[in-house]
């Protein structure tokens, strides 16, 4: 018979087993799926306490937005060569944005767009969330990026709910552009030849029995751990009820993704366009990258995606013989700028390719950019001062194709937040909700 007990000394309340081994290996397959789904710590049940507590679119309207890809690096673009000098439609292009000219009536440039924080590096993480990770314990939504929130919403009908590819080198920790509701960061897929198999490597027979009966296994463990926990919220004061219910939510979560995982696991993949490619570097894979990722969008293996372009990302593969950080610290050197503009108008010619094959995919009686909003940017402002302020913004494909150049005051009362943006995102999505990270309204 099982029972909750109280574990000193962090007054943690765990679910347990009388087999020890038992527990130990339920809590194992569960940290498999998502990460221990350790009960949180609950004043009302201290002894004394415990002791006395045993006396998507409903509006029938199809959402335009029906898939989305978030795209960033960790160390911005020139500012002096990427904001045009007027707004409007008519703006004038500018040396960075030369390459998406050919893509102009395909997305809209904002100005004056940020988060209203500080933290150079440490804050480039929360490009797509508004929120610092260590700051965000006590958040309801934790420090989620839109692309998860995104997920939750329209991911649920694919193979993958969402996918992230990136870097694990480089600066503070590599790839985080990515993070789940509950304060997680998702990690990437790294290299062209993973995520070939992720998309089209279908797994053979006996590992596939095998992840069926992981799925069984995982999801009686879930259906227990539920059981518990609901003895245990009928017995908890309010305050504690809402930290059971953030627990419930995460229990949720992994549910859904064992569901997902059995769902698809007698499904096969889809046939590969072409062979498995070989990796070579972040640089000269860059455009394959992108490829894949289309791929992924058009074969209906996930609506979600994020790719980073991160610490893997040399300059020496590009003829430059600096690193990318050390550039970025250029202390407004011409010479030092002119390398940094060479880089980064690789990184948005790439881009710019994106934009064009997506734009020459077809999905019905439209195209896979007309369904799907882009995303492209930066986290950091200005990498040689740290600021992570008016942040360079793109924001391409469905309901974004105006080919207008927005720009908000950066600062006083008519500062408009990112998050802001983000809003406006989520509800052309189908998504019904008027907030998002540090957002104060929505808009477009």
């Amino acid at each position: 018979m099982r029972k909750i007990r109280v574990c000193n000394p962090r007054n943690e309340i765990r679910i347990d087993d009388m087999n020890k081994r038992n527990a130990f290996h339920r809590r194992s397959v569960l940290r498999s799926v998502t990460g221990s789904l350790l009960l949180p710590s609950l004043g009302s049940l201290s002894v004394a306490a415990q002791a006395s507590a045993a006396s998507g679119d409903q509006s029938g309207n199809s959402p335009k937005i029906q898939r989305f890809v978030g795209i960033a690096n960790l160390l911005g673009f020139q500012q002096k060569h990427w904001f045009p000098d007027n707004a409007g439609r008519e703006y004038r292009s500018t040396r960075l944005l030369e390459p998406l000219m050919s893509q102009r009536e395909r997305f809209t440039l904002y100005r004056g767009l940020d988060h209203g924080l500080r933290g150079g590096h440490f804050a480039v993480h929360t490009f797509l969330s508004g929120v610092l990770h260590h700051e965000s314990k006590n958040r309801k939504d934790r420090n989620v990026t839109i692309d998860q929130y995104l997920a939750e919403a329209i991911g649920g009908d694919t193979r993958y709910a969402s996918i992230a590819v990136g870097s694990e080198g480089g600066i503070h920790g590599g790839c985080q552009l990515s993070w789940t509701r509950s304060g997680v960061r998702v990690p990437p897929i790294t290299e062209p030849e993973a995520l070939f198999d992720h998309l089209f490597l279908n797994d053979p027979a006996d590992e596939l029995q095998k992840r069926k009966q992981n799925g069984d296994l995982q999801a009686s463990i879930l259906d227990s751990v539920l059981e518990e926990a609901g003895d245990l919220s009928r017995r908890v004061n309010r305050e504690d009820q809402d930290k059971l219910d953030e627990y419930f939510s995460s229990v949720r979560d992994v549910e859904k993704k064992i569901q997902l995982r059995k769902r698809w696991a007698d499904q096969p993949k889809p046939d590969a366009p072409f062979d498995r490619p070989v990796n070579r570097n972040t640089v000269d894979d860059l455009p394959l990258l992108y490829e894949l990722i289309a791929l992924a969008l058009q074969t209906k293996s996930t609506r979600i995606a994020t790719l980073e372009i991160g610490g893997s990302f040399l300059p020496q593969n590009l003829g430059i013989d600096k690193s990318y950080h050390s550039l970025s610290h250029h202390g407004n050197d011409d010479e030092t700028v002119d390398l940094l503009v060479q880089l980064e108008t690789y990184q948005i010619q790439q881009f710019a390719k994106f934009l064009d094959r997506l734009a020459n995919m077809n999905d019905g009686d439209q195209s896979l950019l007309d369904s799907t909003a882009i995303v492209f940017g930066s986290g950091m402002g200005n990498g040689s001062s740290h600021t992570n302020s008016d942040l360079p913004l793109v924001l391409a494909g469905a309901g974004y194709q105006s080919g207008d150049y927005r720009i908000t005051p950066g600062s006083g009362l008519n500062k408009v937040p990112l998050c802001n943006l983000f809003v406006d995102i989520a509800q052309r999505a189908g998504v019904h909700t008027e907030q998002f990270g540090v957002s104060t309204g929505t808009y477009s």
